[in-house]
């Protein structure tokens, strides 16, 4: 009780702004965490900030403080809190943010400031291609690349020959067009439209008109959150009936009460930790998963765990394990403490998180494999693994 309530304190002096550290705190780990807990991605950053009063305020002998900032989603905002938790803050690491552009903004201040980031976005190309500026910059969610394979395998294993596709117009939108293209080329998939719509739209009739027109089997909506219900509503409301798939950004309950009776059916990749009850007691992810769950819902409700929340928790199982090593090299505060938690989460291998098992190299900054996603549908009115 006393290690949640110690974060929870944290967390709430965050929110007014990071002070200057004092002398007593001098070799305190501070964590700089910058996420999205209004505006539209909110579904995505609020169980990341309710996960970061359950992380722990000890490691290896050490003080952890972490302050908790909002970005409300926008890039501008969140680059100024980066700078504001690193300059003021004093912060030896950054976890965030909830965004792809948002995330994508902020590595030039962490490759300026050689302070290591951890960023709790989907898109590739966070990380990639590797250069100088990424060479700090790690991200735990899976990448779109993964995730499209397992979309596209899926489409033409169900006979989908035409899929139309639409997107956030954004990186998010951006990452999985690039990635679709070649995952459906590669399964012999036809594109036969290509629309996109902003996160804040309250109407994308335009676009679903489009899409029907051109007749495809399926229809792919690469979103995230709650914002891309809109489209599927928006495509049953005009009469589609062919397959429907989503991204792993939807995968959790918020998007199901959204989209209600218009997401049934709906097929999507998804991080193990969504299903982690129906996973085979074999799969080492499943007691991690459900450990969090239980840990989640012990002070958020049952039925309350959101996969987005996991990134929060899998980003503090990355920097944590890297701390001993780290300390090897300097003190909490100091750059050399900085460049060794760098050096040491790029050496990790084979560690078991919420959402996959992750080995690290100097040029792959996720270290996920095929075990980081599962293939779900939505089935009255909850997530069910599929075969």
């Amino acid at each position: 009780m006393n290690r949640i309530r110690l974060a929870a304190a944290a967390i709430t002096f965050g929110l007014a702004g990071p002070a200057c550290p004092s002398t007593a705190l001098a070799d305190t780990i501070r964590v700089g965490v910058t996420i999205s807990t209004t505006g539209p991605a909110a579904s995505l950053g609020v169980p990341q900030r309710n996960t970061i009063a359950l992380l722990p305020t000890q490691i290896a002998g050490q003080t952890v403080e972490y302050t908790v900032l909002d970005d409300g989603a926008d890039s501008t905002r969140a680059v100024a809190n980066m700078r504001k938790l690193i300059e003021e803050g004093k912060a030896d690491i950054i976890l965030g943010t909830s965004t792809t552009p948002a995330s994508l903004a902020m590595i030039t201040v962490a490759a300026e400031a050689k302070v290591p980031m951890v960023s709790m976005s989907a898109s590739a190309a966070i990380i990639a291609p590797m250069d100088a500026a990424r060479r700090w910059v790690f991200k735990v969610p899976q990448n779109d690349s993964l995730m499209a394979d397992a979309i596209a395998t899926h489409m033409a294993a169900a006979g989908v020959k035409t899929v139309a596709f639409i997107g956030f117009n954004d990186a998010y939108g951006d990452g999985w067009s690039k990635e679709f293209t070649r995952a459906a080329s590669d399964n012999k998939i036809s594109i036969v439209a290509s629309e996109r719509f902003a996160r804040p739209d309250t109407s994308v009739t335009g676009q679903v008109l489009k899409m029907i027109a051109a007749k495809p089997d399926a229809v792919l909506i690469a979103g995230s959150g709650t914002p891309a219900a809109l489209p599927q509503k928006t495509l049953h409301e005009r009469g589609y009936t062919g397959k429907y798939y989503q991204t792993h950004g939807v995968a959790n309950n918020d998007f199901l009460r959204v989209g209600g009776k218009d997401v049934e059916g709906t097929v999507l990749p998804a991080g193990p930790i969504l299903v982690a009850a129906q996973l085979p007691d074999s799969n080492p992810i499943k007691a991690k998963a459900l450990d969090y769950t239980a840990k989640y819902e012990a002070t958020n409700g049952v039925g309350s765990v959101a996969t987005f929340g996991g990134h929060a928790y899998d980003a503090a199982i990355l920097f944590a394990a890297a701390v001993p090593d780290a300390l090897k090299s300097g003190k909490p505060g100091s750059p050399e403490f900085r460049a060794g938690l760098r050096d040491a989460m790029e050496a990790q291998k084979n560690l078991v998180m919420t959402h996959g098992i992750a080995t690290m190299t100097a040029e792959n900054h996720n270290g996920f494999d095929e075990r980081a996603r599962v293939m779900v549908t939505i089935q009255n009115g909850a997530w069910k693994l599929l075969p």
